[in-house]
Formats: structure tokens, sequence, C-alpha cells
């Protein structure tokens, strides 16, 4: 049974993945590394969980409940002492998750599963830093976590049946969709979203139209309710970076290669919605109401 859940990270994953959890009744220990950030992701919790009350889908009490659920951490060897899972849910950075899981293996239970929300990295590769390979296994989970259905359940060389199982049928009791990937980089969702949002780069890059145009046109004439670039932005340049890079390593396969603009606008720190800026200006908006000035007209 699982029923006592670690989720390590409070960012806008880790909140997303903790309110899951906690609004579908498990007990959530919140894990990062100051209180600062707890704080900031118990505010954004406390913030979507107001949003869904307006919408009439949750009560105040529900919502007291929810909360109740959570109890934060600074300390990763004190909040894992009695886990059945812990979902990793830092920075997209593959030394950082490594260290994470060393440290997850050190001091959970023996029979703890470890689960990482990687967007791109093995799990292989994550599961080899550990002592329990065969309970090492990713969950995908899409952004906003809250409201987003799908999970991309991946399994590694060594996950076991047992493992794979208890995690897809645990994500059916969050309200969510699960779908079982294997280990290659960029999983499904990315390696055909990745691409893509790499080819929306390159089009604006060659001025065959711009930012607007081009999601127009995939919002208009392929149904997409968002267009790539505001995607982008929306998940981060950096993030959408990182996971190219780790495509292009695993794949050795130029297509894969990140755009130049896109190299650029994130060493410039033009990061999308998180810095405010990236191919729209968020200075007065977070809906994507205004392309940024440097691919204004």
């Amino acid at each position: 049974m699982i029923q006592n859940i670690v989720v390590i990270g409070a960012g806008t994953m880790g909140n997303g993945i903790a309110h899951t959890f906690a609004q579908s009744g498990f007990k959530v220990n919140l894990v990062d590394v100051s209180q600062e950030a707890l704080d900031r992701g118990l505010k954004t919790i406390t913030t979507n969980l107001d949003r869904i009350i307006a919408k009439g889908n949750l009560t105040e009490e529900q919502k007291a409940t929810t909360l109740g659920n959570i109890t934060t951490f600074t300390a990763l060897q004190d909040a894992v002492a009695n886990a059945d899972l812990i979902v990793e849910a830092a920075t997209e950075n593959q030394e950082l998750k490594l260290k994470i899981f060393r440290q997850m293996d050190e001091f959970a239970p023996e029979n703890c599963i470890l689960a990482t929300n990687t967007s791109s990295i093995s799990i292989t590769k994550i599961a080899a830093a550990t002592k329990r390979a065969d309970k090492v296994i990713g969950m995908h989970f899409m952004n906003p976590v809250p409201i987003m259905k799908l999970v991309e359940i991946i399994k590694g060389y060594s996950t076991s049946k047992k493992t794979f199982d208890a995690v897809y049928d645990m994500s059916k009791t969050l309200g969510k969709v699960p779908v079982e990937v294997n280990d290659y980089p960029g999983f499904v969702a990315n390696r055909i979203l990745m691409p893509m949002i790499n080819e929306s780069i390159e089009t604006l890059y060659n001025g065959v139209a711009g930012v607007e145009e081009i999601d127009t046109v995939m919002k208009l004439g392929m149904a997409h309710p968002m267009g790539p670039l505001q995607l982008a932005d929306f998940i981060g340049l950096d993030v959408c970076l990182a996971i190219l890079n780790v495509m292009y390593d695993g794949f050795k396969n130029p297509k894969y290669a990140p755009n130049p603009l896109l190299v650029n606008m994130v060493m410039a720190g033009k990061l999308g919605v998180k810095s405010g800026e990236g191919f729209y200006d968020y200075a007065e908006s977070k809906k994507a109401e205004k392309v940024s000035k440097m691919f204004s007209k």
C-alpha cells in the first residue's frame, strides 16, 4: 500500500505534485532546501486551491483538509523516514538528480519506491546511482499538475513489474491517466514536443514568420490550445534547452540540436514566463498578449 508520499522540490512541478497527492487524500512530506522555498510552494498551492473553490469544484473544508495533509521539511533524512513513495521534482539537472537519488536510497525505507519527475533524463542512469534499481521509476507529470491528466510512467532497464504496477495503479487514484513508456531520451511527450518547439524557433530564426503568426498558425490550423512559442515560454526556455541537449546527446542526431536563437535567449536570461520575458513580454500580463520587443515588427 502506498500511503506516505514525499515530494522533493517545492517549485512549479513539486508543489503541483504535492497539491495533487494531498487533495487525493495522501499524507505528503514536501521537501526543499530552504523554508522560504517551502513557504512559496505552500502559497502557490493555497492560491490554486482558491481558484478551484471559485469554480465551485472544492469546498473550504476540502481545502483545509488538503493543506493539512502537507508537512514541510528542509531535512531530507527526516522527511523520508516512513515514506512509501518519494517523487523527486528538483531542477532538470542530471548531476543534482543523481546526488538526490543517492541520498534517497541511503535514507529511505528498504521497500520505498523512488520516482523521478524528470522530463528527459534516463531512468536507467538514475537507478544506477542507487542499490534498488528495481524500485526506481519515472513519473513525468504535466504542468500544471493539478489540471493535466497525463502521467508518463517510465520503466528503467531494471524497474520491476511490481514497482510499475504499484505506481501505475496509484496514478489512477489521483484522477490521472497513466501511460506506459520505455526509457529513451525525451520519452514520448518531449521526444515529439521539443522538436516541434525547436522547429518553430527555427522558423522564426529564418524569418519565415513572426512570433504571433507562428503561434496563430498552430492554434487555428492544428487546433493546439497554445502556440509552440507561447508554450516554450510557459515551460521555460532553459528547460526546453536542457531537454533538447539530453536528446541530442542521447541520439547523436542533428535534428535534436537546439537552435542558436534558443541558446542565446537562455544565455541572455530570457527564459519565458519565469523571467518576465521570452518570445512574449510578461511584464503586464502572463497571457502572452504582447510580443517581446526583440521580435516586434
